[in-house]
């Protein structure tokens, strides 16, 4: 039987007692803690937001930007000085830290560029499997609670190595900067040489660069694009979820979370800083422990408690701590812990146990994992060079982090020669007849006029 403890009195992470209880992988991904349903539904809300911008377009975002942003907006899109000026006012050593960033990322999405295969299927009859780039994307970048310019440098970077030829970036107003994004985020644009940036947030800049927007007296329109990237709220991933049918998106990169899988190996106050340091991102943001040792848990409890008095956002984590969403799950032992994070399918999956490297090994479902108490998930958040923008709400069992494939489409080439084509007319015709599609197999036959069929076909 599960058994969910509530925390003692003046603490807040609750612990979810999975030992003894056999679950299948099935029980086991429904006893995962998760945010609790909204009262209110996001996608009713979005579906609305996003209706409205399709048939006002530009009156629809200034409309939404008051009443989201409370800012008075003409046209979203950043003038070209405001982008320049806001590089120019950036401090050098936030500058140096985009530019090693940056450096390291294009490094790691360089490799990750698959290479074109070219196969010789029988003489004359070559297939070829290419890699080719999408036209066109939209990238977001969330504002809100903080800012975000290692965003810019995950979604821009890999859509740049894949070859992408037009990138547009949107990042929501804000009042206190004059109505545009914030300039730190207009700097990062303007160090990797993105000029198309709109001051529009939410599902509002989804809706835009899914369906595009006409031009009008405001001024000039947004062309619409082929893929989505970014991270974003509830009604981010919402909306992206919502125009999936008509453009390509990463994954619903929707409010961070974070599991760290420990034994007794590790050191309770850097699981404590690393669980806070992704509960300081959002309310609704998700830190979970996962372990064997109670002892462990009791004392990332403590560390837990001072921490949180201590640092900045503390109201905003202490609320994340104790979401239905946070907690520590008791595990029988560590076969059974790595069951337990591959049910759930963290963002970010940190391990520090004994033999890390051997444990990661058996991690399937995880957006990015993290080895080892020197591998935060705040390195992959800035200089890992990895990408941190990773599905969440266990969609790492089938979906995966932001890397250069997803601006990547895979075309076939199918190249015949007129015997090549005559080796395998008789077999076409046996499974157009087969199919009751016998056109498929008229349309080999009436290259080859004139000539006796290897087969007799007798179609249905």
């Amino acid at each position: 039987m599960i058994s969910t403890e509530n925390p003692p009195a003046g603490d807040s992470f609750r612990t979810l007692d999975l030992r003894g209880t056999g679950l299948s992988p099935g029980a086991l991904r429904q006893a995962m803690p998760r945010a609790a349903p909204s009262e209110h539904s996001s996608e009713a809300v979005v579906s609305g937001i996003i209706d409205d911008v399709r048939s006002r377009g530009f009156a629809a975002l200034t409309d939404l930007a008051a009443r989201f942003d409370g800012v008075e907006q003409s046209h979203p899109r950043v003038p070209r000085t405001v982008i320049e000026d806001a590089l120019r006012a950036l401090d050098p050593e936030v500058r140096a830290a985009l530019e090693e960033s940056i450096a390291r990322a294009r490094v790691f999405a360089a490799a990750q560029k698959p290479a074109d295969v070219d196969v010789v299927i029988s003489e004359g009859a070559r297939l070829t499997h290419k890699w080719v780039p999408v036209d066109r994307v939209g990238l977001y970048v969330p504002g809100g609670l903080a800012v975000y310019p290692s965003s810019v440098v995950m979604n821009v970077v890999p859509a740049q190595e894949a070859g992408v030829g037009s990138l547009a970036l949107a990042s929501p107003p804000q009042k206190e900067f004059g109505g545009w994004p914030h300039p730190v985020i207009l700097a990062a644009a303007a160090m990797l040489g993105i000029e198309e940036v709109y001051a529009v947030g939410g599902a509002q800049a989804v809706a835009s660069f899914a369906y595009g927007i006409a031009a009008s007296n405001a001024g000039p329109g947004i062309e619409p694009v082929n893929v989505i990237t970014g991270p974003g709220n509830i009604f981010v991933a919402t909306a992206k979820r919502l125009v999936s049918s008509v453009v390509g998106i990463d994954s619903e990169a929707g409010t961070t979370e974070i599991a760290v899988l420990a034994d007794d190996t590790a050191d309770p106050a850097l699981v404590a800083a690393d669980l806070v340091s992704q509960a300081e991102h959002d309310p609704e943001a998700a830190s979970v422990l996962i372990t064997a040792s109670p002892s462990l848990a009791e004392e990332v409890r403590r560390e837990l408690s001072a921490r949180t008095a201590a640092t900045r956002h503390s109201a905003r984590v202490r609320t994340a701590l104790a979401g239905p969403q946070s907690g520590t799950i008791l595990v029988d032992d560590l076969a059974h812990g790595i069951d337990v994070c591959n049910a759930y399918a963290a963002e970010h999956l940190e391990i520090q146990t004994a033999d890390a490297e051997e444990v990661a090994g058996r991690i399937r479902s995880a957006g990015a994992v993290f080895v080892g108490e020197n591998t935060p998930v705040s390195l992959g958040d800035y200089c890992a060079g990895s990408n941190h923008v990773l599905p969440t709400g266990g969609t790492a069992a089938f979906a995966s982090g932001l890397n250069v494939t997803t601006f990547l489409r895979a075309v076939q080439v199918v190249t015949y020669s007129r015997d090549a084509l005559r080796a395998v007319r008789g077999h076409i015709g046996a499974l157009s007849s087969a199919e009751n599609l016998p056109a498929h197999g008229e349309a080999v036959e009436a290259r080859f006029r004139g000539e006796t069929p290897d087969v007799v076909i007798a179609f249905l």
